[in-house]
């Protein structure tokens, strides 16, 4: 594992929007072969790793996050294998759940990172109760967003649907399917924002989603479906019920994409505290950031950590 730490005043290597905060160091580090993008932002004595979600998007889901949190903690972002300014690996493989685990470890080694509290939304939410099973000492606590927990209340929707086969149908779930991405990827992202928000008002928050999910592409996409994920309900309660550090799971009400039984369930099997986001979606760290801001202040100082 190698890092590369690249100087703030270096140019970007894509256009985009405007920041409220730009990060105090930026780099690389490579891992069996593949970079991953990395940024800091603050030097407060508590670590708060924002971890990355689906590789539908990258680490700038978290831009409302950010600017609050840096004025209090030290805050860890990089981009998930496959999206942002991290690579795109070829194979299924390359995308396992235990590959952005052993990623999560190598940005924590790569910023001299000892323990962090790990903050993550969706997919994010499942790889914080992975790496605290697998790596307790690198961890403070986990607080997880509307988490991805595999077996855990299926959306009935979306089970109704192959992933693999050619369906005669594209409305609905039946979009999430990888015949659909190659011929209607744009749909599909359109699609996929509206449900995971699903307050009105979204707009901004869906354009966002769609433009940041246009860097990536079918291909990749595809290949984070194949890549290993827990294989039996049994298998991923074991991995909850591993999780010895304090654990908050903030769920919305209304998500559309993971069930509120998800968090609620997710919760239970790892001892942990459950807050419903009342008529929240899928992302509320988009679409409720002052509630979801204090919530992780809160729980940052809850396990001691001082903010400044």
């Amino acid at each position: 594992m190698t890092a590369v730490q690249a100087p703030v005043s270096a140019a970007r290597s894509a256009p985009e929007q405007t920041r409220a905060r730009y990060p105090d160091a930026k780099g690389y580090v490579e891992r069996d072969g593949v970079r991953l993008f990395w940024e800091r932002y603050g030097d407060g004595d508590t670590t708060v790793l924002l971890l990355p979600t689906w590789s539908i998007v990258h680490s700038r889901h978290w831009k409302a996050q950010i600017p609050y949190l840096a004025r209090h903690f030290r805050v860890l972002t990089f981009d998930g294998r496959g999206n942002g300014r991290s690579d795109r690996p070829a194979g299924a493989g390359a995308y396992d759940d235990e590959q952005y685990v052993a990623d999560a470890v190598a940005v924590l080694d790569a910023t001299s990172t000892r323990e962090a509290v790990l903050i993550g939304l969706s997919r994010g939410g499942r790889w914080a109760v992975e790496l605290a099973a697998a790596r307790p000492e690198r961890v403070l606590g986990a607080m997880l967003i509307d988490p991805a927990i595999s077996f855990m209340a299926p959306l009935p929707q979306r089970q109704a649907f192959s992933f693999d086969e050619e369906l005669d149908t594209t409305e609905g779930w039946a979009k999430f399917n990888r015949h659909y991405w190659r011929r209607e990827y744009r749909d599909f992202l359109e699609f996929f924002a509206s449900e995971a928000f699903s307050e009105s008002h979204s707009t901004k928050q869906i354009e966002d989603f769609v433009g940041w999910g246009l860097e990536t592409g079918p291909e990749t996409l595809t290949l984070t479906q194949l890549g290993a994920q827990p294989a039996s309900r049994s298998e991923m309660e074991a991995t909850l019920g591993r999780v010895r550090c304090p654990v908050l799971v903030v769920h919305g009400e209304d998500d559309q994409v993971r069930l509120h039984a998800v968090g609620a369930a997710a919760a239970e099997l790892t001892g942990g505290q459950l807050v419903t986001i009342e008529g929240g979606g899928h992302c509320p760290q988009a679409r409720h950031p002052v509630q979801i801001n204090l919530l992780i202040r809160e729980f940052v100082e809850s396990l001691g950590g001082m903010a400044r």
